[in-house]
Order: structure tokens, then C-alpha cells, then sequence
């Protein structure tokens, strides 16, 4: 299994954008990898913008994103209100904040849904990352449904299992809004960290996994 690192710099400042669709996205899609870098980067800055909420759960992603970002030398969360399932039909709308966040913020690193995700509102978000930003590093995560769209990642995050524990947990207390839904519970996170620990022989026994399409190695 190869190694890859993100570049050091004077400090170990990083710039982390992570964007999502619905209130819970980044933190079940890359919350274990963002606790990761954030210990390992105590300087680094985030940029966290969700695109779909209502007050009820605009309150919830807040919430977690403060116990998510605890880490960071400084944070931004953004929490817009873009009616969930139709995004496909606001493209116009989201992609002008795509413009503005790229004049805004300059990312090493870029968290963005998986580009054949089968939620339509998860794909426009991936479809307007790469074509806003074209010259970053982006990685696709991946996020459990009914739907059963996971595939092949190739780029894997092993994590410890305290790291694993803080992030369920963070998001069983936040979004206690979701707690009716069956597949929103304990077991079917650790299972997927554990799977994709498995895949990449973890020796935490656990990790998050990620789509990286396009990488050059200096």
C-alpha cells in the first residue's frame, strides 16, 4: 500500500474546504478524516458550507460542525437553505456561490460528494466542484443509503478508533432530527469504517475511504 502525504508548509497550515449538500453530509462522508488532519495540522483553516437546510436542521449542522472544528486555528461555516431534491433545477443559484467561495478561499485540499453519488442534489454539488475548482486537490466521499451506491474508493484515511468513536458520536448528538431514519445509527458507521479499514489493512482496523481522480506527485 503507497503513502501519500499533503505538502508541508512553513507551520503546517492547511486550508480544508469541505462542502455538502444536507446537514449531516460531511460529517458521515469525511468527519473522521477531517478530526485527523485537524490534529495534525493545528493551524490549518476550514471553510465548511452546507447548501440544504431548514431552521431545524440549519441549527443542528452547527452544532456539529463546532464540535467537528474544534481543531481548526479558524473555521467558517456556511449553512444555506436550498430546497433539498431540487438542486439539479437551482444550478444556476448554487453555482454562483461556487464562483464566490473560489474568489473567498483558497484550498489545499477539498471535500466534495462522490461524482456518481445516485442523490441527484449530491452530484450537482460534485459535477460544480470540479468545474469551479480545477486546479485542487479534491476528494470524493461517500455517504450510506437505501439506494446502494457505493463503489471502488482509492484513497484511504486510516483512523484510530477513538477517532472513529468521536465522530459518531458528534453526529448521533447533533442531528438528533434523523434518529427516525433506519440506517442513522452506531452500527452502520463502524461498519462502514471497518470495511473500509479492511480494504486498505488499516492497522487501527478502521478507516474512510475517498474518490481521488486526478493527482500529481511532485
Amino acid at each position: 500500500m503507497l503513502n501519500f502525504h499533503l505538502p508541508e508548509r512553513s507551520g503546517s497550515t492547511q486550508n480544508i474546504l469541505c462542502l455538502g449538500s444536507h446537514c449531516d453530509d460531511i460529517e458521515i462522508g469525511c468527519g473522521g478524516t477531517v478530526l485527523h488532519l485537524l490534529a495534525r495540522y493545528p493551524e490549518a483553516r476550514v471553510y465548511w458550507v452546507v447548501f440544504s437546510s431548514d431552521k431545524e436542521r440549519a441549527a443542528e449542522a452547527r452544532k456539529a460542525a463546532s464540535l467537528f472544528l474544534k481543531g481548526a486555528k479558524s473555521s467558517k461555516v456556511v449553512v444555506k437553505n436550498y430546497r433539498d431534491a431540487f438542486f439539479p433545477a437551482l444550478g444556476e443559484r448554487i453555482k454562483e456561490n461556487f464562483e464566490a467561495l473560489k474568489k473567498e478561499f483558497k484550498p489545499d485540499v477539498i471535500f466534495t460528494h462522490y461524482r456518481h453519488d445516485l442523490h441527484q442534489d449530491h452530484r450537482l454539488i460534485s459535477e460544480l466542484t470540479w468545474n469551479t475548482f480545477r486546479d485542487h486537490l479534491i476528494l470524493e466521499y461517500e455517504i450510506p443509503k437505501y439506494d446502494g451506491d457505493f463503489g471502488s474508493p482509492n484513497l484511504f484515511v486510516p483512523l484510530e478508533e477513538a477517532v472513529c468513536r468521536r465522530k459518531i458520536d458528534a453526529v448521533l448528538r447533533s442531528f438528533v432530527s434523523q434518529r427516525n431514519k433506519h440506517w442513522f445509527e452506531e452500527q452502520t458507521f463502524f461498519a462502514i469504517l471497518r470495511l473500509r479499514g479492511l480494504e486498505c489493512a488499516s492497522p487501527t482496523r478502521y478507516a474512510e475511504a475517498f474518490y481521488c481522480r486526478k493527482l500529481v506527485l511532485a
